[in-house]
């Protein structure tokens, strides 16, 4: 099952796996608490299923909240360096061609992914750009004036006239990626169910292909909802099967949701209800129905989406991968990159991540960054004249030479910049920090603090970032 369902913490000396389940059955026993008796309403006993109330002295389990967020941020802590692993691989496949392990088509694959990283200043101003548009589709405009309408405005009717007006979008945006996941899982179906019913399943999903492919997106619905839902849910009733083809019905529920609420239709009844306060009325002026679709459809999002070739090259290259066409250590590295990447998808990370794999003067080098661009949440404190403070947080290895963190705090051209270096570049780091003073000096930055100095360890993000951890600034997902 998907973390998003089935979440659950250890309650505190209830630990299953300490049970002796052959327990002689005696008369009175101390050890039953608060035994049933039909003569007789029973009383509360001492068992708890909040860990947060019970006595957790002797229990082997670290407390922790009863959520998937701390579950992902666990989870992103105990993640294997990423940075490192993916040098690692790109080392590991620079100028392969054939070697043991390796199948029909991978070498390829890999030179192509391995092109895509020698680049030049330009391409590499380039390449950030596209991630950072690719990887924001708030953008424009219109989010800036929706985005600032919520900040500062009072009205919680408006604020969530906004926010529903945002996941229509969001849906809307996504509809190539949600359809993609329909079929997919779909077709997973059709192979974890008995062959009776996976050859009726077949063929729908097939009628459903076609009208995705012809853009008959009602139609889509329709088959959905009105053939292919009941379907799934006749076969479960009659077959009671709780495996694998639960969960996949489950996700696929969600994704069928997320189809409906991402209609044409349904963003503009949504942008419509936008118009009925007052306050956006005068800021959206007269906007119309069509240059709000030409908006959502073609925006920098969509356009760095359609160019973001790396991420779908290294996709296909960690596929082949896992599915055999590489030796077993690529397998395992490739696994790593897959699960920092992913982590826990049902929670959601009020920070943009980058990554940056090239090649610069004959090395590899693989960063990550990620960014907060509302560190202070200016709009929200009733500040909204004052620039906003923006963070970075970089990780990088460069080949040879170590492991790099980098936290860069900037409002408007002011600077903060502390660097932690490997135990290797550690005794030049007065030499590293006029480097970097001077580079920012000559980007126009007005470094204040500059500091360098030997890395204990690789920095956690909610060190980076505490906000992650208040509840206006994420949201709880709970089982």
């Amino acid at each position: 099952m998907p973390d998003l369902l089935g979440v659950t913490n250890p309650v505190p000396g209830h630990d299953t796996g300490n049970i002796n389940r052959n327990l002689p059955n005696v008369p009175n026993d101390p050890r039953i608490q608060n035994a049933p008796d039909p003569t007789r309403v029973s009383g509360p006993d001492n068992r708890t299923e909040r860990q947060d109330n019970g006595d957790a002295a002797g229990s082997e389990h670290t407390l922790r909240y009863d959520s998937n967020y701390l579950t992902f941020l666990q989870r992103l802590n105990d993640t294997p360096g990423l940075a490192q692993t993916m040098t690692e691989i790109l080392r590991y496949y620079q100028g392969t061609v054939v070697s043991s392990g390796i199948g029909e088509g991978m070498a390829a694959d890999m030179a192509a992914l391995l092109e895509m990283l020698k680049m030049d200043e330009g391409e590499l101003a380039k390449f950030f750009k596209n991630q950072m548009d690719a990887g924001n589709r708030f953008t424009g405009p219109l989010f800036a004036i929706l985005r600032e309408a919520y900040g500062t405005g009072s009205s919680e009717v408006m604020r969530g006239s906004i926010l529903q007006f945002l996941k229509r979008y969001s849906d809307y945006s996504s509809s190539q990626h949600v359809q993609g996941n329909l079929l997919r899982t779909l077709t997973r179906l059709t192979r974890s169910i008995p062959a009776s019913f996976g050859n009726q399943l077949l063929g729908m999903v097939s009628e459903l292909e076609g009208k995705m492919a012809s853009g008959d997106r009602a139609g889509s619905l329709k088959l959905l909802q009105s053939a292919i839902m009941p379907f799934l849910a006749s076969y479960t009733s009659k077959t009671n099967d709780m495996g694998l083809s639960r969960s996949l019905i489950s996700m696929l529920a969600l994704d069928v949701a997320r189809y409906e609420n991402g209609s044409r239709e349904g963003l503009l009844q949504a942008f419509h209800q936008l118009n009925a306060h007052s306050t956006l009325r005068e800021k959206l002026g007269s906007l119309s129905d069509a240059a709000l679709l030409n908006l959502a459809e073609h925006n920098s999002f969509t356009k760095a989406a359609e160019q973001d070739q790396l991420a779908d090259q290294l996709a296909r290259t960690a596929q082949r991968a896992l599915r055999g066409g590489a030796g077993a250590e690529a397998q395992d590295a490739f696994r790593s990159i897959v699960s920092a990447f992913l982590v826990n998808e049902s929670v959601y990370m009020p920070l943009l991540h980058l990554i940056f794999p090239l090649e610069w003067d004959g090395k590899m080098l693989f960063s990550e960054m990620w960014v907060d661009p509302d560190a202070e949440e200016n709009l929200k404190r009733g500040k909204g004249h004052q620039d906003n403070t923006i963070r970075f947080l970089f990780k990088m290895d460069i080949q040879n030479l170590g492991f790099f963190d980098i936290v860069l705090t900037c409002q408007r051209d002011n600077v903060d910049l502390q660097l932690f270096c490997p135990r290797t570049v550690s005794p030049f780091a007065g030499v590293v920090q006029e480097e970097m003073t001077r580079i920012l000096s000559e980007n126009g930055m007005k470094p204040n603090v500059v500091q360098v100095q030997e890395m204990a360890k690789p920095l956690a993000i909610s060190a980076v970032f505490p906000k992650i951890f208040e509840g206006a600034n994420s949201i709880d997902v709970k089982a």
